[in-house]
């Protein structure tokens, strides 16, 4: 099994997610976009992660590169690659397929807990509750023929899936003391704005070992969840 990782930033990388391939025993390589790495061909990859990053997905002047993503995106919904993607992945793959990315009402950065929507028959099921770390402004309309998962109170979508090989997260299942680290260096200016969901920065670092385990064994379902039936 061969992964593709697509990251936008340096400093927002896969986190967890190379933990839980590593069971699956594949191969993993990471596209380094914003170096202008070139994007790998869908007939050699049997899962694509997307990752999240601090532009917008409407930002094609400044990353011409979004463009081209967008477009192989809409191929791997549409050929049934396995595709995950997270915070601004899922707001990439919402726009390749044809959905509106706008400012959100509220900016939702720290722990918050989503909430799960209805799930029928094949689709993913998340728990009923569950803690996630966000760090987002934007958010989007859901995809035709998209089913939600998920909501906060925040952001009404938190997760949505097409057909039986295509998750989008708004969230970071993610996360690791690490990356939330990281985030917090490179992304400190958006602490600067006062919201109802803009956590202290204490309050973020405050997150325990526990915490992190969960939302991680949540991504680690999702992942086998997508691979699962998988012959090679």
């Amino acid at each position: 099994m061969h992964t593709v990782i697509l990251q936008h930033v340096p400093f927002e990388g896969p986190g967890s997610i190379l933990t839980s391939l590593e069971r699956h025993r594949g191969t993993v390589h990471t596209c380094h976009l914003y170096l202008g790495e070139p994007l790998p061909q869908l007939t050699q990859c049997d899962l694509l992660v997307v990752m999240g990053g601090p532009m917008s997905v409407n930002d094609e002047v400044e990353h011409p590169w979004l463009r081209e993503e967008k477009r192989l995106l809409g191929e791997a919904v549409t050929g049934q690659t396995p595709t995950l993607g997270v915070c601004l992945g899922a707001q990439l793959i919402a726009a390749a397929l044809g959905a509106r990315v706008y400012p959100n009402r509220h900016r939702e950065i720290g722990w918050f807990p989503i909430t799960a929507t209805p799930a029928e028959g094949e689709m993913f099921h998340f728990p009923s509750s569950a803690m996630a770390f966000h760090w987002h402004g934007e958010t989007f309309d859901l995809p035709d023929n998209a089913r939600c998962l998920a909501a906060s109170n925040a952001c009404r979508n938190q997760a949505f899936q097409v057909g039986r090989r295509v998750i989008g997260l708004q969230c970071h299942l993610e996360a690791t003391a690490e990356t939330v680290g990281l985030m917090l260096t490179h992304n400190a200016s958006d602490l600067l704005t006062e919201g109802p969901y803009i956590q202290d920065p204490g309050v973020i670092n405050a997150a325990t070992p526990e915490r992190y385990a969960e939302i991680n064994a949540l991504m680690a379902r999702l992942l086998d969840y997508l691979l699962a039936g998988l012959s090679r």
